[in-house]
């Protein structure tokens, strides 16, 4: 039994640990199949030192998206050849083309922490770019660029294991907000699908802020597709990071999510308890800790009284979730252009229940015309305002002035 010493030689230039490679294998298979790699340690070791001579299925992909280079030039004996169909290869080709990991000459460059920070720059205006619009495609399909990016980056060069695990992390974070941007767009089956990529990026990256990020979504996710004990259980995941137990704000966000969830389910105690223990979580927090910029750009007392909103909302205890919603839009940040017109739209329909008609009608008017006509979730639930308002009161006043301004503003949405 020979040693593969071309194979040893290749991650020698890279800089690579034999879990290193097993990980790189792994996120080329995701990216190859869609589904998780389950190279190990062990797998590479036999790789190293001969046990494996002929390679074959996924572990051959894998190495040849890894080191951009036929399986013959790894050291490797060569199994007898298949016929691919188009989109097979085609397939193979974008991902293996899109994790290239080795320049073809000359010694790799150093990857280092400038490296990291333009990464995070980019994931800075990817926040910014969802809090300004939400739920767009564009912004989908940017951060899957820029995730794929990251996985390249892995490749560039050599780097320490800290850089390496920064990478990954912000791989997975460009994965997540792809994952929230579909969640916001209402294409579920497209978020779950980040989210399988996203939750074992985080995984090699080891990094709990990521994890929260991404289970907390998905705790989101799942209750907007109406599966509350899903959502639950996604949400826990969360809940029970270390990272909560160690800044009360983190514990603040997922029992704030928590009580939305309960809220959803029609469970007005715990949704009750929830955001009272959330509230407390919150007075309890340093406000000048260090935390993730998603973090930080997003979640203070106005997420905390958005989510409330909704929750009560659910459950019809309109004249609460309208305490709450005013709370939330004198607080919301100018950034925060996609939670004001959701929270303005909420409180439409929270007076609406309650019999404002004309205060509600010019409530939802209100909302700014780009997330009126183009947020899906906006456009959706302006569409229920609507009819909700027909079945409460048909050939009114206010349902005549609202006809007039689906006819003449919101047309194509009509």
């Amino acid at each position: 039994m020979a040693v593969n010493a071309v194979l040893k030689q290749r991650m020698a230039d890279l800089g690579l640990t034999q879990e290193e490679l097993a990980n790189r294998m792994n996120a080329a298979l995701l990216e190859i199949t869609g589904r998780p790699g389950d190279v190990s340690d062990r797998t590479v070791r036999n790789l190293v030192n001969g046990t494996t001579r002929r390679p074959i299925g996924r572990t051959r992909r894998a190495l040849e998206a890894v080191f951009h280079c036929p399986l013959k030039d790894l050291g490797f004996a060569v199994p007898a050849e298949r016929s691919e169909g188009p989109v097979e290869r085609r397939h193979f080709i974008t991902a293996s083309t899109a994790l290239a990991l080795a320049p073809n000459s000359g010694s790799p460059r150093r990857v280092g922490t400038s490296d990291v920070e333009r990464l995070q720059r980019r994931f800075a205006e990817v926040i910014a770019n969802d809090h300004r619009h939400g739920g767009r495609l564009a912004i989908e399909r940017t951060a899957v660029v820029l995730a794929d990016e990251a996985l390249v980056l892995q490749g560039s060069g050599s780097a320490g294991q800290r850089v390496r695990k920064q990478i990954y992390a912000s791989a997975a974070a460009f994965r997540s907000s792809a994952m929230w941007a579909a969640v916001d767009g209402r294409r579920f089956d497209d978020a779950a699908a980040h989210m399988q990529v996203a939750v074992q990026l985080a995984e090699m990256a080891g990094d709990p802020y990521i994890k929260f990020r991404i289970w907390s979504h998905a705790g989101t996710m799942y209750r907007h597709m109406g599966r509350p004990a899903d959502a639950a259980a996604a949400n826990d995941v969360a809940r029970k990071l270390g990272i909560t137990r160690q800044d009360p704000m983190f514990a603040s966000l997922g029992l704030a999510r928590q009580g939305a969830i309960h809220g959803a389910a029609g469970d007005g105690a715990a949704a009750r308890r929830a955001f009272d223990q959330s509230q407390d979580a919150m007075q309890r927090a340093d406000p000048a800790a260090a935390r993730p910029v998603w973090m930080n750009a997003f979640y203070d007392q106005a997420e905390l009284d958005s989510l409330a909103l909704c929750a009560y909302l659910s459950l019809g205890d309109f004249e609460r979730a309208e305490a709450h919603g005013h709370r939330c839009l004198s607080a919301l940040r100018p950034h925060m252009q996609r939670s004001k017109a959701i929270a303005t739209t909420r409180v439409a329909r929270a007076q609406l229940e309650q019999g404002a008609l004309e205060t509600a009608v010019a409530r939802a008017m209100s909302v700014p015309g780009e997330a009126a006509n183009r947020h899906p979730r906006v456009v959706g639930m302006l569409r229920a305002f609507g009819r909700r308002l027909e079945v409460i009161a048909p050939g009114s006043a206010a349902a005549r002035t609202w006809a007039t301004y689906i006819r003449d503003t919101w047309r194509s949405y009509a």
